[in-house]
């Protein structure tokens, strides 16, 4: 077996272009061997100027090439699920970008293909393969924070471009599919526990009918998971983790720099201005080159894939949730 898997883009999505694609390039055991457009010279350009040997005009050039093992697939949300089965019945792995699909339903037809092919279905939360979320799970499993009860989750950012696709709600746009994805994954993440019910408010644009302000508590076995999502507020992002003893914040939880070590706060609370907290900090780590070389050895058969796809329906089916309590103004089950 090859002991570098060879990678092709889906495209040339901007979160490919700009963080994806440049951390794979540096990892151990990922090639970024192509990249395609739905324009060939669009196609030449992109991989000209990030060094990717090969260019293709169309997806299914790109698919039809021996040499690719795997794809990565940036496409808008209502593309996921189409052209990762399409990639998988060309005998490719896949790493779809979050959420992996526009629904549970939609995801299972995945996994269906996946299960008809034997191939490995990823989906891209990049946080999990980090050093410092690592860290925040193994302290709050060995019993540092006493018995965690409650997650705080804020994350936000101002985008009101009608014509950018994270606003168009036909196609999955909209805060709870783009960010508010991770709040739900990072808990289910930290607990290792699957919440039973939701209560939610959303806010919609009047214009574009986004949800762009969502919040929410999901219930858990062990506590409760508060978040705020939001597409037209200031950026923000903050994990808060308490327990009984002690809490812990992730101070970039999700949009870590690449390029500057990360930080979190243990703090048991004597001091209320946070003048006791202790800090840890992690050396420099790009979240995609871990991410990428974590699925490239399970591709390789060198480590088993820590969350297979049926981590990404089960992050679904939690969105779809948040959704229905919003609609419905009551406690649903998930």
């Amino acid at each position: 077996m090859a002991q570098t898997v060879n990678w092709g883009i889906l495209s040339t999505a901007k979160i490919g272009r700009e963080k994806v694609i440049p951390g794979m390039q540096k990892g151990e055991v990922s090639r970024v061997l192509g990249i395609a457009s739905r324009d060939q010279a669009t196609a030449d350009a992109t991989a000209q100027s990030l060094g990717i040997p090969r260019a293709y005009g169309s997806y299914e050039a790109l698919l039809a090439d021996p040499d690719i093992h795997a794809i990565y697939n940036p496409l808008p949300n209502h593309l996921h699920v189409p052209w990762s089965i399409r990639a998988l019945e060309a005998g490719k792995h896949v790493l779809c970008e979050k959420p992996v699909a526009l629904d549970a339903a939609e995801a299972e037809t995945l996994l269906a293909a996946r299960d008809r092919t034997g191939l490995i279905v990823a989906e891209a939360f990049m946080v999990r393969y980090t050093p410092w979320w690592q860290r925040v799970r193994a302290l709050v499993r060995e019993g540092r924070l006493g018995r965690v009860a409650a997650i705080q989750t804020a994350f936000s950012y101002y985008l009101d471009d009608p014509t950018n696709i994270r606003n168009d709600p036909s196609i999955g746009g909209g805060g709870l599919m783009d960010i508010g994805c991770y709040a739900i994954a990072t808990a289910r993440y930290v607990w290792g526990a699957e919440p039973v019910r939701v209560a939610s408010v959303i806010e919609r644009d009047p214009a574009m009918g986004t949800d762009r302000l969502t919040s929410a508590v999901l219930q858990f076995p062990d506590g409760h998971l508060t978040f705020t999502c939001s597409t037209q507020l200031s950026p923000h992002q903050r994990v808060t983790i308490m327990g009984t003893k002690a809490r812990i914040e992730v101070l970039i939880p999700f949009n870590a720099p690449p390029d500057a070590p990360c930080r979190i706060l243990i703090d048991d609370g004597e001091a209320l201005d946070g003048s006791g907290a202790v800090a840890e900090d992690f050396a420099v780590t790009d979240q995609y080159t871990a991410q990428g070389d974590a699925v490239s050895r399970a591709i390789l058969g060198e480590a088993p894939l820590e969350f297979p796809l049926e981590d990404a329906i089960a992050n679904m089916r939690v969105i779809d949730t948040v959704f229905s309590a919003a609609d419905s103004g009551r406690w649903e089950t998930i």
